[in-house]
């Protein structure tokens, strides 16, 4: 893998580990400020929903570094490609469902370092 892509794919995680972070432990503060949109009543009730869905972005954190990780060149970039595929398209149903916001945030560096693996 390029070190571009290398370089994408560890942001694309450093990105979930900080969603994990806030999601799972700073949801009634940071959330707040991060879908400012939402009604702030709503944060205390949805704060073990929240916690939830950042243990599945902690999950995808842990597949795109354990896919910089393999030392196989096709083994890497068949995991590398999963994971990304998995945050693209959360990305477009959080874009479609959430924020849109979600889409330049999280959906379009994914399929950017899927094309770059696939070039």
């Amino acid at each position: 893998m390029s070190i571009p892509t290398t370089i994408l794919i560890a942001l694309i995680a450093l990105f979930h580990l900080y969603i994990l972070y806030f999601e799972m432990f700073a949801w009634e503060t940071k959330g707040r400020k991060v879908f400012s949109q939402f009604p702030k009543e709503l944060f205390p009730q949805t704060k073990v929903m929240a916690a939830n869905q950042g243990l599945y972005n902690g999950f995808l954190a842990a597949g795109l570094i354990w896919s910089l990780l393999i030392k196989d060149e096709i083994w890497q970039s068949n995991v590398a490609l999963f994971f990304l595929g998995c945050v693209a398209i959360a990305g477009i149903y959080g874009a479609m469902t959430a924020a849109k916001q979600i889409l330049y945030v999280q959906a379009i560096p994914a399929l950017v370092a899927m094309v770059l693996i696939l070039v």
